[in-house]
């Protein structure tokens, strides 16, 4: 079996940040992504690209990190407690688009390698990433695009990977406070370590590769829809959502602050305008029911029938 290799999965990372900034400066057309390099007292360090006030984009961030450490965080080795006190580095590209018009969704995507050196043993790795879709107004014909794009990146890999991937996403991305789901999913995957780091990693840029080909096409359809005071106000109530799960139980930001990353890359996450109103549900029947009603729901948009 092949031999992990960091170096490779770095410049691999480094390349999809460029990339990927690269197309959505060219859905934006009037803003660029500022860049910032940082490091870290306790080791590594990472790249800031942010992008703000744009025409289609109000917030968006699109960061590359790669930091190490002699010893994991707790919220690491909460699940893996053999590698407490082990040397290890993780390396990842991790984005956020927070778009003006309401009709255009919110999208999270990740892609992250982690390795640990515990005294004496064979190096512990594995993969992990995946991307999700929060809409505001939905439309059928975009949820199934995101999800074809998604299973199409999994195919190769396996015929029951898109099916797992995509369950463990929808369990993921939930709001068990709420008890609902954040959007209508996508991918989820972690601690991916077949014994095949190639196989493995090609997985991995599969799906980062296919992040634009699932969002772009989606934006461009929605990014001049008309809207007024109304959709945005909801647009920003729903955003709450957003900022719940990320502070709440979002692993890589526990990852982050635990770890002494950099808190502004960390919550670069956060939409820059958000409103929360006590006890506020839509009224039947509206658009904005249909959110909940409709969207929300954890539905097999490809209708694979998916079943247990």
């Amino acid at each position: 079996m092949s031999e992990p290799d960091p170096t490779a999965v770095k410049r691999y990372l480094l390349n999809l940040q460029s990339r990927v900034c690269e197309r959505l400066e060219a859905v934006d057309q009037t803003r660029t992504f500022a860049t910032e390099s940082w490091t870290r007292p306790e080791g590594g360090g990472g790249m800031s690209r942010v992008i703000t006030d744009g025409r289609v984009f109000e917030k968006g961030g699109v960061n590359f990190s790669h930091v190490m450490g002699e010893t994991m965080p707790p919220s690491a080795t909460a699940h893996r407690p053999q590698l407490a006190g082990a040397p290890w580095q993780a390396m990842g590209v991790s984005l956020v688009m927070h778009p003006h018009n309401p009709y255009v969704p919110t999208s999270h995507a990740n892609v992250r390698f982690f390795i640990a050196s515990p005294p004496d043993q064979a190096p512990v790795w594995w993969f992990g990433g995946g991307y999700d879709l929060t809409p505001y107004y939905g439309f059928d014909e975009d949820c199934v695009h995101w999800h074809r794009i998604a299973k199409a990146a999994c195919d190769p890999f396996g015929p029951t990977v898109y099916r797992n991937y995509k369950r463990w996403c929808d369990e993921y991305f939930y709001l068990a406070h709420r008890d609902e789901p954040r959007g209508i999913g996508g991918l989820f995957f972690d601690d991916r370590n077949t014994g095949d780091f190639d196989r493995d990693f090609a997985l991995m840029q599969s799906v980062g590769d296919s992040y634009m080909d699932a969002y772009e096409p989606i934006v461009r359809r929605r990014m001049d829809h008309d809207f007024g005071a109304r959709q945005r106000d909801f647009q920003l109530y729903r955003r709450g959502r957003y900022v719940e799960f990320n502070l709440v139980y979002d692993r890589g930001t526990l990852f982050g602050l635990q770890s002494g990353g950099r808190t502004e890359s960390i919550l670069m996450s956060l939409p820059p305008l958000v409103r929360w109103d006590y006890n506020r549900n839509p009224e039947p029947g509206t658009a904005e029911a249909v959110l909940t009603d409709h969207f929300l729901t954890g539905r097999d948009w490809l209708g694979l029938c998916y079943e247990d």
